[in-house]
């Protein structure tokens, strides 16, 4: 019975890993590999000392956290938007939001505020030609991925046929196999070890 129970997590695992990873295969023209564009743009920041806001919504949110989280670690001054230490964008700085399925009023709203106070603006999306954050972004980051947008997901689907990663959960999961990435090709352009970024680790625990 464990047994059984143990190769059947390890088909589902190996499953919803493959689908993640055939993001990274699609096409992304005529828009640059992510990537790319996220560790230059983080790379550019740092080198002048520019500070680094995050914002998502939901569970794109969590994701944009977590690499906050590990932004800071790498040395980068990084705020995740509507934290009460959140200083005021200016210049130097760049603003990374996420808009999966193409926009929402908040990320709108956000995006404008930053371009209007001199911020560069970082959007990855899904939905790059489509949604409403695309015209405040200065650099868009198109993660091919499957939002609610395009979940063909409904009420008659029986539960025989129900996707592993419903809804945003494509998108969701490719945001941190990609923020991964960065962080590990941006701590090599850093000249980050992993000594250096570990001693940045709270011990408030």
């Amino acid at each position: 019975m464990a047994s059984n129970s143990i190769s059947q997590a390890a088909s589902m695992a190996t499953e919803i890993c493959t689908q993640i990873a055939s993001i990274f295969s699609k096409p992304t023209h005529p828009y640059p590999p992510p990537l790319d564009l996220l560790v230059t743009e983080l790379a550019s920041v740092a080198s002048q000392n520019g500070r680094v806001f995050l914002y998502g919504v939901g569970r794109e949110g969590l994701m944009l956290k977590a690499l906050c989280m590990r932004l800071f670690h790498l040395g980068l001054s990084a705020h995740f938007v509507f934290d009460m230490t959140t200083p005021p964008i200016d210049a130097a700085d760049l603003l990374i939001a996420s808009a999966g399925p193409g926009g929402f009023s908040t990320v709108d709203a956000l995006c404008a505020v930053a371009r209007s106070n001199g911020g560069r603006v970082l959007l990855l999306t899904a939905q790059p030609e489509t949604g409403s954050c695309v015209k405040h972004a200065n650099a868009v980051a198109y993660v091919a991925a499957q939002t609610m947008a395009d979940d063909d997901a409904d009420a008659e689907r029986d539960a025989k046929s129900r996707p592993l990663l419903p809804m945003g959960s494509v998108y969701e999961a490719a945001l941190f196999v990609l923020f991964e990435m960065v962080v590990y090709k941006l701590g090599e352009a850093l000249g980050e070890s992993p000594e250096s970024v570990r001693s940045r680790h709270t011990n408030l625990e």
